[in-house]
């Protein structure tokens, strides 16, 4: 059994905290009722299960029914020397683990940051795999665990498969680069470090989505500039449904565009 916040889908160790201290950060929020713990045993009481399904050749979309915390969905990229389960769901089951093995198994489990953690120690015990944890963000692991390693700027996690970190969101922020995705022009896993908005045109830079706490125009300004040295065409979010498919001119554009808000270019406009 692993137990996890309800609110954000975080695993956690015993004792537990009077809060949960993602929650509790100004990025997140906690219920106006109050700390709630689940566990992945009361999941699969209530029946809860998880849909593996295809979103190009290669990769796999994990998402559970009901949704778990913030609602990601994680992303499966299958590789000649093993695969990578990307922002890991925030509950697992017996199923999805056979699924998951029927793919090809796991090599390493990553997160984009912290809020994308969810069971990630309990995916890496059932099919031994490594747990990836951004060296910037290790503070906020609820659940210290001998699979977790620690990363710093840059890792080539399997062939074709680099995972970098951009911060901005959280200092350890990172997102993937597939050089097989997008019909092999490359796929960028984004997270939230830029998330794809419900238009599939633009993506948002933010210290807090929920919240609505912008990045200033200098982080936003590092960000596409790095995201401009990558080499890809789509771009997938965290949410079901958040896909971007011409994802360099949506990234600069909407940079621009917050710049420009955030600047007070647009203040005519208001």
């Amino acid at each position: 059994m692993t137990i996890l916040c309800a609110t954000c889908g975080v695993e956690a160790a015993e004792p537990l905290p009077e809060t949960c201290p993602i929650c509790a950060d100004e990025r997140q929020w906690v219920p106006m009722h109050g700390q709630i713990w689940t566990s992945t045993d009361e999941h699969a009481d209530d029946g809860m299960h998880i849909d593996v399904v295809e979103l190009e050749p290669g990769a796999w979309a994990l998402t559970s029914d009901p949704a778990v915390g913030i609602g990601q969905r994680s992303i499966l990229v299958q590789t000649t020397e093993g695969n990578l389960l990307w922002d890991p769901l925030g509950t697992i089951t017996d199923a999805a683990v056979e699924q998951v093995r029927e793919l090809g198994g796991l090599a390493v489990v990553a997160a984009s940051h912290p809020h994308m953690f969810g069971v990630q120690c309990a995916w890496a015990d059932a099919l031994d795999a490594r747990a990836l944890v951004n060296r910037h963000d290790a503070s906020w692991v609820q659940r210290q665990h001998e699979r977790i390693e620690l990363w710093d700027d840059e890792v080539d996690l399997l062939p074709g498969v680099r995972l970098l970190r951009l911060g901005g969101h959280f200092p350890g922020a990172a997102v993937v680069v597939w050089e097989a995705g997008s019909e092999g022009e490359g796929s960028l896993l984004a997270g939230d470090t830029m998330q794809p908005k419900p238009d599939r045109a633009s993506v948002g830079f933010m210290r807090s989505y929920p919240n609505n706490i912008p990045l200033s125009a200098g982080v936003v300004r590092r960000l596409a500039d790095r995201a401009a040295e990558l080499r890809f065409r789509r771009v997938y979010g965290n949410i079901p449904g958040q896909v971007v498919e011409d994802g360099p001119t949506a990234i600069a554009r909407s940079a621009e565009r917050h710049i420009g808000w955030v600047t007070g270019a647009f203040d005519h406009l208001t």
